[in-house]
């Protein structure tokens, strides 16, 4: 069995593909792990490219969050973000699929790391799983050419990218610390951005780092610039300390 963890992106949709297509005669199964502070478009686009590869994406949440909110995880663990993760990606991630894994002992695993990517495949396999099949890097495809895969298959990309995001994550992602990120959630989704403000103020978790300090997001100035866009980090099933590989358009 082949399990393919699909995160709702352009990168584990060509993943995906590419893996049904190269292993045509092996059980493949596709599994989601729905956030639910994930743009809801997320879901439309896991229905769309079920249709196109013809297989059914299971939808799994671990046992401990059926509502699979970040939200609820941040409250009980009354911490957003840790040194080197997520409380977020940890359970809802990491030990998902750990216990779907428990529950169908999986061969070997596929994940959406492109060829830009692949010191995370390197430090995945040496640190989680060394049965990790390099799809994408195999095929030497970038971010950018997974979204143009994408779009030649007449598939719409997550709603999430035309507001100018450059991954599928949830809304007000935690491991985000850049004042140019959190602005543009503002702009774009100011409900979004007062919840993350009011709910990390309540934990006294700063979020947001400007010039070197760690802020409160209700402290942030609304014109205040960092880090751009692109090196916003990923949610994946690896809680990691974030590296930005080079710029790559999706």
């Amino acid at each position: 069995m082949i399990a393919v963890w699909f995160s709702c992106g352009a990168a584990s949709a060509a993943a995906l593909k590419l893996t049904l297509e190269r292993f045509p005669n092996e059980d493949v199964r596709a599994i989601n792990q729905p956030i639910a502070e994930e743009h809801p478009d997320n879901q439309r686009f896991l229905d769309d490219v079920a249709h196109w590869c013809g297989v059914e994406i299971e939808r799994f949440t671990p046992s401990k969050y059926p509502s699979g909110s970040a939200v609820e995880v941040w409250d009980k663990r009354k911490a957003m973000v840790f040194p080197h993760g997520a409380p977020c990606t940890l359970v809802l991630k990491k030990d998902a699929r750990r216990e779907w894994e428990a529950l169908h002992n999986p061969d070997q695993h596929v994940l959406g790391f492109t060829a830009e990517e692949k010191d995370r495949h390197d430090r995945f396999t040496l640190t989680e799983r060394d049965n990790v099949i390099p799809i994408l890097i195999d095929a030497a495809m970038t971010k950018a050419d997974c979204g143009d895969m994408i779009r030649a298959a007449g598939i719409k990309l997550p709603a999430i990218y035309d507001h100018g995001f450059p991954n599928a994550n949830c809304l007000g992602c935690v491991k985000a610390t850049s004042p140019t990120y959190w602005n543009h959630l503002r702009r774009e989704f100011p409900s979004v951005f007062n919840d993350r403000a009011e709910q990390s103020r309540r934990l006294g978790v700063r979020l947001v780092r400007v010039n070197d300090e760690r802020i409160f997001l209700d402290e942030l100035d609304p014109h205040a610039k960092g880090d751009p866009m692109w090196q916003m980090p990923p949610c994946s099933l690896f809680c990691e300390e974030w590296v930005p590989p080079q710029r790559k358009e999706i």
